[in-house]
């Protein structure tokens, strides 16, 4: 507990495939959340929900509309389980990522938040301030596994996809 804030994390990314791999990532986010003693909840893998949520969207690149729509789809399941459960901020760790457009992010987090009276956005740029070097720290000194795409099949590097 920092500034009288305890963060529970709340793990929504049906956008993984396949799901060996949300199962991986949720296992090593479960693992880290243990050490520091923070409770996890898992808003369950829906994979289908999300392939219907980007629909139409799946030739788009990086940083393009279907990541504007799947920030959104994600931070409104995590706002509305925020208003539903007493909590009155959400952030996202989708901000520390590089490959992500943070416009983007902000701008779901905002319309989730706004969507959910009581539930407020804490915009924060978490690759300042020496968050991403504290990032790589933490990446080491935990030994966790660290991917090369966001998870998305629709982002997946060719070389991932082959294998």
């Amino acid at each position: 507990m920092h500034h009288g804030i305890r963060p529970v994390i709340y793990y929504c990314n049906p956008n993984i495939a396949p799901e060996a791999e949300y199962i991986r990532r949720r296992d090593e986010c479960v693992r880290y959340a243990g050490a520091l003693g923070l409770e996890v909840i898992d808003a369950g893998y829906d994979h289908s929900a999300w392939l219907a949520e980007v629909a139409g969207l799946e030739r788009e690149p990086e940083r393009g509309a279907r990541c504007l729509r799947c920030f959104a789809m994600r931070l409104d399941s995590a706002a509305r389980y925020a208003a539903d459960n007493g909590f009155e901020v959400i952030t996202t760790t989708l901000a520390s990522s590089r490959w992500k457009s943070l416009d983007q992010i902000c701008e779901a987090g905002r319309a989730a938040a706004a969507a959910h009276p009581g539930v407020t956005f804490w915009e924060q740029n978490w690759r300042k301030g020496g968050l991403s070097e504290r990032r790589a720290e933490i990446i080491r000194q935990f030994n966790f596994y660290n991917q090369r795409y966001c998870g998305c099949e629709f982002s997946m590097p060719a070389e991932i996809a082959e294998q």
